[in-house]
């Protein structure tokens, strides 16, 4: 009989000293899975310099890292005086990877005899080999000077961009080793650009014969709803990972669009943003139909307005509920100063927008709100405005200019946290889903919607977050204040109007 080969010895070395964890196997010796056996064999059959291990989410990938981060500290590919490191972009996130290792050998008898678990730093050490593991979270700093033999880098999906300092820095202090290994374990990263996406389409090309691809991903032109998109993705399904669990997300990805990307992302492990637009494409488009004067002229009309800084974008939408539909105008003013290098900047028509009427352009570098003052007091002037709601940032400039131009408005202050744009936002939502509004396909305001992003709170709440999005939401931000003004209006139908002098 022939050797026994690396992946052999080190799945059955796993098996013999190994236990579960986590989950409901928790404390039992471990039964590596046909599809982690291959991943075994195919990192130690053949040279390997690096392994990319890529599934969708509660596959139990740390797991499997963990399991090979003691291979190389106390077990057979253990080399003696050897430094096994761990990075991820976040304490939290390299602190798992350690948990899981050291509650690994916590319930081995045989592996507790030999490593030592340090709490404090992260760290387990095996005396006798001289062996030593750390994680690390991405402080590049902490990586110089290091002489790594093992590394993983866990979810490096989560690198925005083509580089990460703390993977250049332990990939590049790996050179001194004669055999040096790494072990990337992550799910998708979002766009082509960022680092996991290039060092996997560089793994497809085979450019380097070191480097391994094993990664479960539903295609994207599959229904990802389907059972067929799930498996393809997640090998445990049905097994360690609950059936039921993932059908439930699809199902609600399935009914709320606005989680379907992250859905798609970290659980179908598909290149696909987590940060899904606020309202998908499709569905806004099928509410584009032009709204009607009539609307204007015969309901309350209520405002919300977004001023953003001066030299940006300010936005005035208005709508009014009229047979059962939200009827929807946009307003855009911006400085028209330099607005040909800002469409360069932003990549944007602000130029063709103000041209064609969509975009009014003020005298000078900055916003002018005395625009903006004189166009509030004409459109209350034509509809019975209920309220303008606004965010309270800036919103003393406009109030100066409204006092000087001797004009009273009723202004009602809309907060932009969660408490606030929260059922604002669930009444955009719900309104869009059930093809209850008519916007007319403004493009700025078709832009700002396609740009939002948002955060959620522990509790589900809601709100929009300009950071994280990639352009102006101002015209939706805008939006949102004006529906739940309507929303107000509609419950309470109160007489008069609350003003702010």
């Amino acid at each position: 009989m022939g050797a026994v080969k690396r992946g052999a010895s080190n799945i059955q070395w796993i098996e013999t000293y190994c236990r579960i964890p986590e989950g409901k196997f928790v404390g039992q010796p471990v039964r590596l899975r046909p599809w982690q056996r291959k991943i075994i064999r195919g990192i130690y059959d053949s040279p390997t310099r690096r392994a990319i291990v890529s599934y969708g989410r509660k596959n139990a990938k740390t797991t499997l890292a963990g399991f090979l981060l003691l291979l190389h500290l106390c077990g057979p590919e253990a080399r003696r005086n050897s430094q096994l490191f761990s990075a991820a972009q976040s304490r939290d996130q390299a602190a798992i990877l350690f948990a899981l290792a050291a509650k690994i050998v916590r319930m081995s008898p045989d592996l507790s005899s030999v490593v030592a678990v340090r709490e404090t730093g992260k760290v387990l050490a095996c005396p006798e080999l001289g062996t030593l593991y750390r994680a690390l979270s991405a402080e590049a700093s902490t990586a110089m000077g290091l002489s790594p033999v093992f590394t993983v880098h866990d979810e490096l999906g989560q690198v925005r961009g083509p580089r990460s300092l703390l993977y250049d820095a332990l990939e590049t202090a790996a050179g001194a080793q004669e055999e040096p290994l790494t072990i990337v374990i992550s799910t998708q990263a979002p766009s082509d650009n960022d680092l996991l996406s290039i060092l996997i389409d560089d793994a497809k090309a085979q450019h380097d014969p070191r480097t391994k691809l094993f990664m479960w991903s539903a295609p994207m032109d599959i229904d990802p709803f389907c059972k067929k998109a799930m498996k393809a993705a997640n090998p445990a399904l049905g097994d360690f990972l609950n059936l039921r669990e993932v059908e439930e997300q699809a199902a609600a990805a399935k009914r709320m669009p606005a989680r379907e990307s992250s859905y798609r992302n970290l659980v179908l492990n598909q290149r696909i943003s987590q940060q899904s637009p606020f309202i998908p494409a499709a569905i806004w488009k099928a509410c584009g139909s032009r709204p009607l004067e009539a609307a204007f002229k015969s309901v309350p009309v209520v405002m919300g307005l977004d001023l953003s800084a001066r030299h940006d974008l300010t936005a005035l939408v208005y709508c009014a509920q009229f047979e059962n539909e939200w009827h929807v105008r946009a307003e855009f003013f911006a400085p028209g100063d330099g607005v040909s290098d800002r469409s360069v900047r932003d990549r944007v028509p602000y130029d063709l927008w103000a041209r064609d009427g969509y975009l009014t352009l003020t005298p000078g570098k900055s916003v002018d709100y005395e625009f903006v003052a004189v166009r509030l007091a004409e459109l209350c002037g034509d509809y019975e405005v209920a309220g303008i709601r606004f965010d309270r940032w800036r919103m003393d400039v406009l109030q100066a200019e409204l006092t000087r131009i001797g004009v009273t408005l009723p202004l009602v202050p809309h907060g932009q946290g969660f408490k606030d744009m929260s059922p604002a936002l669930d009444t955009v939502e719900s309104e869009l889903m059930n093809g209850r509004v008519r916007h007319g396909n403004n493009p700025i305001l078709t832009w700002c919607a396609a740009n939002a992003i948002v955060d959620s709170d522990p509790a589900g709440n809601r709100k929009l977050n300009k950071m994280k999005s990639t352009g102006r939401i101002d015209g939706l931000v805008a939006l949102a204040m004006a529906m739940a003004g309507g929303v107000a209006v509609e419950d309470s139908f109160v007489s008069g109007r609350l003003m702010i002098v």
